[in-house]
């Protein structure tokens, strides 16, 4: 049984600046998208097409928008909305933590419609381009939240040789590392999957598709090594909010996937 090492959150103090891990995590995430999305303009499908280095820059900015409000805004609807609809301006304040990949994945794709309403072009030519780009960036947050000690996952047998106590819960029990959990599934796994899948040409929209099935399915086995929100517990059919976030986003990359390839046919 292993103890979480209580690492430092502030990685480097610079007077009256502190600069912490989880924030760093954040600027290793914008820097992985830079770089694989620059890649992904190179690639024939996508060359062809006039996507530049430009194109990327502007994605990144738009999306780390989309991120920050939908983030912030799914936080306060999907988890506590009873709280932040009597506190509205509390949901400014970004300080006091609570962020939802759900409600960040929105804010994205209405950024991302922005964008290609700006520039002209397909909807999901844009995410099928960036998709791929994610999973990696979600790996780094991961990291972060381990880190932080945070996240931390369910109960776990004693027995298991990774089993950790993370005394940030107040308790001494042995839990499942589930932030490491994510990062393997949600990040590192994902990506291979969908870097290798969408090198070659697809119908477009299935690339999205993939994603959103990927994704979903993973967050959805990593949450039962996950700890649910202390106030929400379960909920109905014994599932956390996370999977309940990710039924139709599974259902949307599903429905997604099969019409892209019927369209292509058509």
């Amino acid at each position: 049984m292993l103890v979480h090492p209580q690492f430092d959150p502030i990685a480097l103090q610079l007077g009256p600046l502190a600069i912490h891990w989880y924030g760093l995590t954040y600027l290793v995430a914008f820097g992985l998208f830079l770089w694989l999305a620059t890649l992904r303009t190179r690639q024939p499908q996508y060359a062809r097409l006039g996507w530049t280095r430009r194109d990327v820059e502007d994605l990144l900015f738009f999306g780390v928008v989309g991120v920050i409000v939908g983030g912030r805004l799914g936080y306060s609807l999907f988890y506590k909305p009873g709280y932040y609809l009597q506190h509205p301006l509390e949901m400014l304040m970004l300080w006091k933590g609570g962020m939802s990949f759900h409600g960040g994945l929105l804010g994205v794709l209405v950024a991302m419609g922005f964008f290609a309403w700006r520039r002209k072009r397909p909807f999901f030519e844009v995410t099928d381009l960036i998709a791929p780009c994610v999973p990696l960036g979600l790996a780094s947050g991961r990291i972060g939240n381990f880190i932080n000690g945070e996240l931390w996952g369910r109960a776990a047998d004693p027995s298991l040789p990774w089993a950790m106590v993370f005394p940030q819960s107040g308790t001494d029990i042995p839990r499942h590392p589930s932030q490491l959990y994510q990062f393997s599934l949600e990040g590192v796994l994902l990506f291979i999957l969908l870097w290798v899948y969408a090198r070659r040409p697809h119908a477009t929209g299935r690339v999205s598709g993939a994603f959103l099935i990927g994704y979903g399915s993973f967050r959805f086995i990593a949450e039962y090594f996950r700890e649910p929100d202390s106030f929400l517990g379960l909920l109905a059919l014994n599932m956390s909010m996370g999977q309940w976030l990710c039924v139709p986003m599974v259902i949307a990359g599903i429905v997604l996937w099969l019409r892209a390839g019927r369209s292509k046919n058509a």
